[in-house]
C-alpha cells in the first residue's frame, strides 16, 4: 500500500480510537515505532512536541507523517488527525446540547478523568523507560522534574530546562 495512504489509515485509526490528545501518544507509540520512525525518533519527537506550543498529537502526526513521507505525509497525517475529533465532536455536542439537563452526562464525565490521567500514567512510564539509557541521572533529572511541576512551575519551562541540562550533561 502506498506510504501516503498508510499514513492516512494509521492516524485516522489513532485518531478513531483515542480522539488525539495525550491520550494518543501510547497508541501512536505501537502504531508508528517500527512502520514509520524508530524508537529513539518516537522518542525525541514527544520531548520536542511538549516543549512546542499547540497540540502535541497534532505535532507528532506532522513529525511522523514528515519522516515517512515528506512534506505531503506530515499534511495527510495531519488531516487524518484532525477528522475524527472534528466529526466526533460536532456530533457529541449535537447529542450533549439534546441532553444537557440529564444528571448522567456530568456523572459520566466526571468517569472519565481517572481513567485518562492513569492512561497518560502509563505512558509516561513507557516513554521514560525507552527514554534511553541514562541511569540514576535520568531518574535524578525525572524527579526533579516532578518536584518542579509539584511546585506549578509552568510545565514547558520543565522540560526546557531538562532538555538543556541533558545536553549538558549526557552529550558524549
Amino acid at each position: 500500500m502506498d506510504i501516503l495512504a498508510q499514513l492516512f489509515w494509521t492516524f485516522l485509526k489513532v485518531n478513531l480510537l483515542s480522539t488525539s490528545g495525550p491520550a494518543s501518544v501510547g497508541l501512536l507509540y505501537h502504531e508508528a515505532v517500527g512502520k514509520f520512525v524508530t524508537e529513539q525518533q518516537f522518542v525525541q519527537a514527544v520531548g520536542l512536541s511538549s516543549v512546542l506550543p499547540g497540540s502535541d498529537a497534532l505535532q507528532l502526526a506532522m513529525y511522523v507523517g514528515y519522516a515517512a513521507g515528506g512534506t505531503l505525509g506530515g499534511l495527510v497525517a495531519l488531516l487524518a488527525s484532525i477528522l475524527p475529533p472534528t466529526v466526533i465532536i460536532l456530533g457529541v455536542t449535537t447529542i450533549l446540547h439534546r441532553l444537557r439537563r440529564e444528571t448522567w452526562v456530568s456523572s459520566f464525565v466526571e468517569g472519565l478523568a481517572p481513567a485518562i490521567s492513569v492512561l497518560m500514567v502509563f505512558t509516561a512510564w513507557k516513554i521514560f523507560q525507552k527514554g534511553g539509557d541514562t541511569g540514576w541521572f535520568g531518574w535524578s533529572l525525572g524527579t526533579a522534574s516532578f518536584i518542579a511541576m509539584w511546585f506549578k512551575l509552568p510545565e514547558r519551562v520543565v522540560v526546557v530546562i531538562a532538555g538543556i541540562i541533558g545536553v549538558i550533561f549526557l552529550s558524549s
